[in-house]
């Protein structure tokens, strides 16, 4: 349809081969015609990917042998692997769940030879646990399931997360669990993977129900914990007295975390006796004490040498530490990092460099940092006591704005015809200079979840603004990868961010971004409750060209429906309105549209001129995505009038667009076109191997009704090369997915087809039965075209096939 975007990455057809397109095709079971090549239910990927997720090995570990020792029958012990598939390993904040789960995981790795899969579900930082729907999107990408073939249900996407992994060796490594309903959705579904769990829960419902195993964490015993801060100390200090490393352990607690900051400050101050460390630490543990709530023993030795560590850190560094309580995602960049303290990028990597040596800030890989929890949470505490509101939300803005404009100049890289919502300059912020489109897409796959948050801080934090713009914004980002689930939630808090305010411009973009994602989900009736609603703001706030925009989206819906005098109003309304505003783009592709709606009625030389009116247009102003899709209508009209040496030359050209923009969209969508073009050139072997190849790549974008056009027109081939039994096996399926999806015009058009195999090996009530059904589909539309075929079908009926 006219008005769509690559979604993501992939090859042109020239480059794509059959290796490349292996992966699952949930088609029947039918022979090609290239070297008995089967499309086979649920077949795994020549190319299957396989993750390697787990963080680096923890630096100095030592001891938990005890616990290395159980964990270890997995590995030394063949009968007893096969009897564990969950390990949930449980204990006390700091007490070093997760350097244990991290030092077993990479010593069995290669155990697992189709990968690891980590997740900090972050069920005890200060903000919101993940949700389970959350840990799947991304495990599945990471197993090779492209955005798009991701369901938007939590249940469809553990089930397709567990079909993934059936029959493979996976190792699973879920951190920081809040409580076994965040967990089961993860589990495998297979004996031959693991998961392993760190909760400090006891997490007793995995144990009791889902057959975990338990491996109770307790804190270091006295010798281990002095072995402990030995060997972090022991390139640094010497000669310190083995009755006072005793005493600075107790003073941690025997808490690995505690025990490794403590044993950092001692190695950064190499000269300073270590009882004088320790009686600071005792002064620090009182003051402690008397400031805070009793929460335990161990908690509060734990903060308390947060809170040694933290007043011995520079003004600078120390604020640096403050300032990471206050972002609103996962994990930081040093770019963002820079944001958030009004510095430039040489001065906070010295800042984080200190917050790292002090063991109070992980590098998690280069340039991305992270807080455990706890430190967090102490951050969070001490900024709130030390700063005053007007910094706080200065701050606050400072590292919002920053997200906002350097999405904006992301989106300006990959997809510059999308850009909306126009944002005022920024101010006290320096956005990331993006140099190309792949450096573009790369920052923002990797701040998706820290975008996400930001818009849901911006919300939380009074700047309703900015959470509407971001999610405006993130609108064109999301629309073009199907990631459903990150769209809706940011529109969902735009929307209610705009209304907060009154804001009523932002109040209209955010319901056109929630009616284009339910118009890509295919729930047409509340893409068109949004977009009417968007409608009428914008007609009654005088928005004229987001009217036009909006009259746009219900002309798409009307075809969707194939109501085409309606949607051929709205377009011509919408056109009106552009041309009055003099936008060269939109005027182009409202043409294009128009053309579509001619098209479809039969008017096929007035659907050319149209479409070579905005092709001069496209071509002229660059945009090339719009040029694909009228040269897909092109094609498409001048291959029912006959020419079809210009219409091959025209689909020819579209693929090329789609091989040069790295569209998989693009390229299946057109390929379709390219097999009927070769079929109505009597090659329809070419046809069908387009075919095949379309149906391949729609269903690993996860385009279902696409997905059932490819495998109808691949039974068209299949009959012309005298196929009528594997014809008629693509053409059910087709007519399967068709049905499902509620779409009558599809469905006649399949039945009609297979109706046409059936005859070809005399099944003549079979046939008739077919052309019945589809003649009440097609009762319901009243275009040309529809009528055609109804008459046709009806003669067929009339003198016995």
């Amino acid at each position: 349809m006219v008005g769509a975007q690559p979604d993501e990455p992939g090859r042109g057809p020239e480059h794509v081969n059959r290796s490349d397109l292996s992966g699952p095709a949930d088609v029947v079971q039918a022979r090609d015609v290239f070297g008995g090549v089967h499309f086979h239910q649920d077949q795994q990927p020549a190319n299957e990917s396989r993750p390697r997720q787990l963080p680096s090995d923890v630096r100095g570990f030592v001891n938990r042998v005890a616990e290395l020792r159980v964990l270890n029958q997995l590995r030394d012990d063949e009968a007893a692997a096969t009897d564990v598939t969950l390990w949930v390993i449980t204990g006390t904040a700091g007490v070093g769940k997760t350097s244990l789960a991290l030092r077993w995981a990479h010593s069995v790795r290669r155990r697992f030879p189709h990968g690891q899969l980590y997740a900090n579900l972050r069920g005890y930082d200060p903000g919101q646990p993940v949700e389970p729907a959350q840990i799947l999107d991304r495990f599945l990408r990471a197993l090779g399931v492209p955005a798009p073939a991701i369901p938007a249900d939590l249940d469809d996407r553990a089930a397709l997360y567990r079909s993934r992994l059936a029959d493979r060796q996976v190792l699973i490594v879920l951190d920081n669990a809040a409580g076994a309903r965040q967990v089961r959705p993860l589990l495998p579904g297979t004996d031959s993977c693991l998961a392993v769990v760190t909760s400090r829960s006891m997490l007793s419902g995995l144990v009791a129900l889902d057959g975990g195993r338990r491996l109770n964490v307790r804190i270091l015993a006295q010798d281990d914990a002095v072995t402990l801060l030995q060997t972090v100390t022991a390139d640094y200090r010497v000669g310190d007295d083995p009755t006072e490393l005793a005493e600075l352990a107790k003073l941690c607690a025997r808490l690995p975390l505690a025990l490794r900051i403590a044993a950092e400050r001692a190695a950064s101050r190499p000269f300073m006796a270590l009882g004088e460390l320790i009686q600071d630490l005792r002064d620090e543990s009182a003051l402690w004490e008397a400031l805070t709530a009793e929460e335990g023993e161990d908690a509060d030795a734990v903060r308390a040498v947060f809170a040694w560590s933290y007043r011995a850190l520079s003004a600078p560094v120390a604020r640096m530490f403050l300032l990471l309580g206050l972002h609103p995602g996962p994990d930081i960049s040093t770019p963002a990092a820079a944001a958030l303290a009004g510095v430039s990028i040489g001065q906070v990597r010295h800042l984080l460099d200190g917050l790292v040596k002090a063991h109070l800030v992980e590098q998690i890989v280069v340039g991305r940092y992270r807080l455990h929890d706890l430190l967090r949470a102490y951050a969070v505490d001490e900024e709130r006591r030390s700063a005053n509101a007007g910094e706080r939300t200065e701050t606050t803005r400072r590292i919002l704005s920053w997200y906002l404009h350097s999405a904006d100049a992301a989106v300006a890289q990959t997809l510059p015809f999308n850009r909306t919502v126009p944002l005022d300059p920024p101010h006290d912020v320096v956005p990331i200079v993006f140099t190309s489109s792949a450096e573009a897409g790369a920052w923002l796959d990797a701040e998706r979840e820290n975008l996400i948050a930001a818009t849901r801080a911006a919300a939380d934090s009074r700047a309703p603004r900015t959470a509407w713009q971001l999610a405006a914004v993130l609108r064109s980002v999301f629309m073009h990868n199907n990631a459903f689930e990150g769209w809706f939630a940011t529109a969902q808090i735009g929307l209610e961010a705009a209304r907060t305010v009154g804001d009523r411009h932002g109040e209209a973009e955010t319901l056109e971004s929630l009616g284009k994602a339910h118009f890509q989900a295919r729930h047409l009736a509340e893409a068109a409750r949004y977009h009417q609603a968007a409608l009428a703001i914008r007609t009654d706030i005088g928005d004229d060209h987001g009217t036009a925009v909006s009259i746009n989206a219900l002309g798409l819906l009307g075809l969707r429906h194939r109501r085409l005098d309606e949607a051929r109003t709205h377009f011509e309304n919408s056109l009106a309105i552009f041309e009055r505003l003099g936008s060269r783009r939109w005027h182009a592709l409202l043409i294009s549209n128009l053309a579509e709606a001619a098209y479809e009625t039969g008017d096929l030389a007035n659907a050319v001129e149209l479409l070579e009116n905005a092709l001069a247009v496209q071509r002229e102003i660059g945009d090339e995505g719009q040029e694909g899709n009228s040269l897909f209508f092109l094609s498409m009209s001048l291959r029912e009038l006959g020419r079809l040496d210009d219409a091959r030359q025209a689909i020819t050209r579209a693929l090329g667009i789609a091989d040069e923009h790295d569209s998989p969209v693009w390229l299946a969508h057109w390929l379709v076109e390219y097999a009927r073009v070769e079929r109505a050139s009597e090659r329809p072997a070419e046809a069908l191997e387009a075919a095949h190849r379309a149906a391949t790549v729609q269903r690993a974008i996860g385009d279902r009704s696409r997905e059932a056009m490819a495998f109808d027109e691949a039974g068209e081939d299949l009959r012309v090369l005298g196929q009528a039994e594997d014809a008629i096996a693509f053409h059910r399926r087709a007519a399967t997915v068709h049905r499902q999806l509620k779409d009558s015009w599809q469905l006649a058009l399949t039945l009609d087809h297979l109706a046409l195999d059936l005859v070809a090996i005399d099944r003549i009530e079979e046939a008739e039965e077919q052309w019945r059904e589809a003649e009440v589909a097609l009762a319901t539309f009243q275009d040309a075209r529809a009528a055609g075929i109804q008459e046709r079908i009806s003669a067929l009926l009339a003198r016995g096939h």
